[in-house]
């Protein structure tokens, strides 16, 4: 550990640390990493939401090595059948007619290479996406990520619109029946009635309302990029039937609805592949990255053939993505999950944990949101605002102390982000309720 210290500095300060005493990872396996010292840690958080099925697991080792020794790089300049072979098993996974897969790098150029698709298709250049929302740090969407502790001061994002967030918790609508989850908003009543969502109509309305405003008087947008559920934001979910409709409002414009699945996709809601899916909605463009490799360098974007046929017009070109290296890992990510059933754990592993957490008493905990292995718990103080920085962090330090790596997120960095590798057990999931629990009694 101290050789690491000496080297430290030759990584930039903005390098997110998340751990005053931060810990040297040395091994992954299944749902655990361990460090240098040999200690065991439950890893809730899989590298931010990309450790799919498991740290090093074996199937998707074997295919890594296996192609390895055969072919590692040609570009996209010659043919491969690694990556027909799953361009052809990923697009399966697609309704029709969402048929076209670009491979990239990450969830970054994913949603970059949206943009450019929409706007090159839509022959516009505005587009909007929702307040709170990350999708990426690429100097063309980085103005979709409308989180302020991630923005630097050189231009970036031009012509992309903000729309308010549609936060049953901490929206100005919202209430107890609103959301698709177990876990429903605490100490906030709504009249929503089955099949029907008042803070859906009334987010709808804004949403409309905006778009009178800033594209009455334009060619209209050309796309609305959002995630189907926010994921550095803190886990926040739409009121139901909220994503079907801004879909609908953008495409009745002629503009393109772009559903970013990069931390909701590959099953990880469990009731549905995707999570645009569990709201009924059908987008024009899906961006997802993350899971997609279980950690490897890895994204797709996937389309309509009319949407890609369009792009045709200028020549694009990709050095590394869908390599024959990412195309086999990628494959061997997809047969794990059917095989193994991870999406099936998914929802009965995530509902028992939502469940579980919403059980806590504490007072600090304002907020239990969530679906399937996307989880949210959202910290506050006494006045219901958001707990403290240093509380927060006490409480994030001390679980990692406990043998449990979460992450954090949202706006003020309150909401502990629980997303784990998809076959976690409930046996782990006790003991992240524990530790949980106990370190937001001793820090609170």
């Amino acid at each position: 550990m101290q050789r690491v210290q000496q080297l430290r500095p030759l990584l930039p300060k903005g390098h997110v640390s998340y751990y005053k005493d931060q810990i040297l990872v040395t091994k992954g396996e299944g749902q655990f990493l361990f460090d240098q010292n040999g200690k065991k840690y439950l890893d809730f958080f899989g590298g931010i939401v990309t450790v799919s099925v498991g740290h090093c697991h074996p199937k998707v080792n074997a295919a890594l090595h296996e192609q390895s020794k055969k072919l590692w790089h040609t570009t996209s300049i010659y043919h491969t059948e690694p990556i027909y072979e799953y361009a052809q098993k990923l697009t399966a996974k697609f309704p029709d007619p969402l048929k076209v897969v670009y491979l990239v790098n990450s969830g970054s150029e994913a949603n970059d290479l949206a943009l450019a698709l929409a706007r090159n298709y839509t022959g516009r250049f505005d587009v909007i996406s929702m307040r709170n929302g990350y999708h990426g740090m690429t100097q063309t969407v980085l103005g979709a990520t409308n989180l302020g502790n991630w923005k630097p001061v050189y231009p970036h994002g031009f012509n992309i619109f903000k729309s308010l967030n549609a936060d049953p918790y901490r929206g100005i609508f919202g209430g107890d029946k609103c959301r698709d989850s177990p876990c429903q908003v605490r100490n906030r009543k709504c009249a929503c009635s089955p099949g029907k969502c008042e803070a859906a109509d009334k987010y709808i309305e804004q949403f409309d309302e905006m778009l009178l405003h800033d594209f009455s008087h334009s060619s209209g947008p050309a796309a609305f990029l959002i995630e189907s559920i926010q994921g550095v934001g803190g886990t926040v979910q739409y009121p139901k039937g909220y994503l079907a409709r801004a879909y609908k409002s953008i495409q009745s414009r002629g503009g393109l609805a772009i559903a970013d699945e990069v931390q909701t996709g590959f099953g990880r809601l469990g009731s549905h592949f995707w999570g645009f899916e569990s709201q009924s909605a059908m987008p024009d463009i899906v961006t997802m990255a993350k899971g997609i490799g279980n950690g490897f360098p890895l994204g797709a974007v996937v389309t309509t053939k009319e949407i890609a046929d369009a792009f045709n017009r200028s020549l694009y070109f990709n050095t590394y993505g869908g390599n024959p290296l990412a195309s086999a890992v990628g494959k061997a990510v997809l047969e794990v999950i059917e095989e193994e059933k991870l999406q099936e754990n998914s929802a009965n592993v995530g509902d028992y944990f939502l469940k579980q957490l919403d059980s806590l008493s504490e007072s600090a905990i304002g907020d239990v949101r969530g679906k399937g292995l996307m989880i949210g718990v959202e910290l506050i103080d006494e006045q219901g605002k958001p707990l403290a920085a240093a509380k927060t962090a006490a409480i994030f330090e001390d679980t990692k102390n406990k043998g449990l790596l979460i992450g954090k997120g949202g706006i003020h960095g309150n909401v502990l982000r629980i997303k784990p590798p998809m076959c976690i057990t409930k046996k782990d999931v006790d003991f992240a309720v524990d530790v949980i629990s106990k370190s937001i009694k001793q820090f609170k």
